[in-house]
């Protein structure tokens, strides 16, 4: 398959996630003439990895793609984060990252978060490697790793989710999912690091 229908279906796959238009985006991310897009989508469609409404994927294109999962809370994104999602997206094509909630942030750092769930969301969608940028469910991760289907669930150097515990989930919702542990180079760089340091410095004013 060219770089360019993997690319296009891509979108789809992420506009179906978020229920979103697709031409338009299409043009925008591709920057292709419409003429050269339905061209794109009419030879998917002919290898059936697009439906014939020409905005949706097949199961066959849904196969088709490596779809990545990774998640965390990005509170303050730091180096650690930038070179863990770029790792997690060279692992498939397309990654779609899951920012924790203002309430599983509280559970999981022990103090409430400097950004909403929506700004932290912004902010991830806004790094060039993330393709798509969910809030997380409360109580169940499994809701949206069932709503995303990833082949591959990428987890931090730092995340305490056990990876057996991943594995298990998966099974009870029917899906066969890796689990790659992936390493920071800075593993001393974390956002309640920085966060603390940076408070220190201004009271030392």
């Amino acid at each position: 398959m060219e770089q360019i229908q993997k690319t296009i279906l891509s979108i789809m796959y992420v506009c179906q996630i978020e229920g979103k238009e697709v031409f338009e985006i299409l043009k925008k991310k591709t920057m292709l003439s419409e003429d050269l897009i339905n061209g794109e989508i009419n030879n998917l469609i002919k290898n059936q990895l697009v439906n014939e409404d020409r905005k949706s994927i097949t199961e066959k294109g849904r196969k088709s793609l490596c779809v990545v999962l990774a998640g965390g809370v990005f509170d303050i994104i730091h180096p650690g984060h930038i070179h863990t999602l770029n790792a997690a997206k060279d692992l498939g094509d397309v990654l779609v990252v899951v920012v924790a909630t203002d309430n599983t942030a509280v559970k999981m750092k022990k103090r409430k978060p400097l950004h909403v769930q929506e700004q932290r969301q912004e902010l991830v969608n806004s790094l060039s490697m993330v393709d798509l940028c969910l809030i997380g469910q409360e109580n169940d991760i499994f809701k949206t790793v069932n709503h995303v289907k990833p082949q591959i669930i990428a987890l931090g150097y730092d995340q305490v989710h056990q990876e057996k515990f991943i594995t298990e989930g998966c099974k009870k919702i029917q899906l066969d999912a890796k689990v790659a542990r992936l390493q920071s180079p800075i593993p001393e760089s974390s956002s309640s690091k920085i966060q603390k340091e940076y408070g220190e410095s201004i009271h030392g004013i």
